[in-house]
This record gives structure tokens, C-alpha cells and sequence, in this order.
């Protein structure tokens, strides 16, 4: 995730939506003091920075309750990890100054269900050595559902603008436009690209079933942005 005070806004980063490739292109263009978490692996051209440091978990062991969530505040505590990789925007907001939160503008990129379950599944397959089936992997229902990243307790949307994947560059450029970033209508990177051979789209690749089942675990996002098989 970012937290540019030169260009003052929070890039909350969502999986499977290009979230590297930009942080990579804005890394490069943002001040040095601004903040970017670490990307896993590492990639060239990404200048991690400025995301150490203290911060107070009392007010999110009141907001996420539970046994994760409070072991993940209190790794990230010890780690002094003030900001980290794929962080909620409701944590962002905790350890920010409210004049800050408010006021920066806010954005995140979000992706049809069915196309980020198949990205998701590349990956998957890729880290399994090639032996994960496509059937295993709908089967376990472990997918990249975001909606929680960009959303509070409640489900109402924490950021100023939702970039549709679908339309990357064009909606991409419209925010850097607004936000005086200098953009040539390239990120000039591409991450992760290599997970993915088969190009086939999902409506080729899942069955009745996977569909049903992808809309079940990603019904949030559907309602919210209407998206469709």
C-alpha cells in the first residue's frame, strides 16, 4: 500500500488487480518520503520505504476482535511494520492522523470475481508446483475476496474511488490526472504475469458449478459493482 504526501493520496492494495505494477510505476514517481510497504517477492524498480514505525494497537484490538487478528497486530507491532503489504483501510485509518485519512484521496482497484478467481487459481497452481487442480482449488473456496480491504465492519466503502481492472489504464489515468501524477498511459511493468499460460477467458474455463460457487464467495462484490459472468 502508499501513502503519498506529495500527491496526498492512500492506494489501498487489493490482490490479483495489478496492485504491484502500480505501486512499482508510482515508486518512481512519488517523493522519497513518502510511504510504500514491501512487495513479496521483490521486484525491480519498487523502492519499499518509510512503512516502519511505532504505532497504538489498543483502538484495533477494540476494531478487530479475535485471536488472528490480534496475533497479526501484535507481529506487526514487534516488527515496528506501521504499514504493511494488502493492509485494510480501517487499520490504515487507525494508525494515520484523522486530518490525513480524511482528507488524501483514496483508491483501490477491484476486479470481476470470476477473472480474479482464475488469476488467483494461476497463482495458486504456480506456488503448488503445477499440481493443483483447478477442481481442488474451487472445491477448498479459499479465494482473493477484497471487498474487507476497502470497506469497514459495516460494508460501506472506505475509499474515495474503486478502479475497475477492466478498464485499468483509462480509469487509472483519469486518478493520476486528478491527482497531478505524470502518466504516459503505461505502468511500464507488468508483475506477476508469469503465473498465468492458459489465456483462455473464465467463461471457457469454469463449469455451471465453479460459477455458482465463485458467485456465493464473491456475492459482496458482485452486489456492489454489478458484475456479471
Amino acid at each position: 500500500m502508499i501513502i503519498s504526501h506529495q500527491y496526498k493520496f492512500i492506494f489501498i492494495k487489493t490482490r490479483k488487480t495489478a496492485g504491484t505494477s502500480i505501486e512499482a510505476f508510482l515508486s518512481q514517481v512519488c517523493a522519497a518520503e513518502d510511504v510504500f510497504t514491501p512487495v513479496h517477492p521483490p521486484l525491480f524498480g519498487h523502492q519499499s520505504r518509510n512503512y516502519r514505525g511505532l504505532f497504538n494497537p489498543l483502538a484495533e484490538f477494540r476494531v478487530d476482535r479475535g485471536m488472528l487478528a490480534w496475533a497479526r497486530t501484535t507481529k506487526h507491532l514487534a516488527l515496528r511494520e506501521r504499514f504493511y503489504n494488502h493492509m485494510p483501510a480501517r487499520l490504515v485509518q487507525l494508525r494515520l492522523p484523522p486530518d490525513v485519512f480524511n482528507d488524501y484521496f483514496k483508491f483501490c482497484v477491484e476486479r470481476n470475481p470470476w477473472d480474479k478467481a482464475l488469476s488467483y487459481y494461476h497463482m495458486a497452481n504456480h506456488k503448488a508446483g503445477g499440481k493443483l487442480s483447478l477442481q481442488k482449488f474451487v472445491k477448498r473456496r479459499q479465494f482473493s475476496v477484497d471487498y474487507p480491504l476497502y470497506t469497514d465492519a459495516q460494508g460501506r466503502l472506505l475509499v474515495d474511488h474503486v478502479v475497475r481492472f477492466e478498464n485499468l489504464t483509462t480509469q487509472l489515468g483519469e486518478v493520476f490526472v486528478q491527482l497531478g501524477i505524470p502518466f504516459s498511459g503505461s505502468l511500464g511493468v507488468k508483475a506477476k504475469g508469469e503465473y498465468r499460460q492458459d489465456r483462455r477467458p473464465y467463461q471457457e474455463v469454469f463449469t455451471a458449478e465453479h460459477r455458482d460457487i465463485i458467485a456465493r464467495a464473491y456475492a459482496s462484490e458482485i452486489a456492489m459493482f454489478n458484475y456479471q459472468f
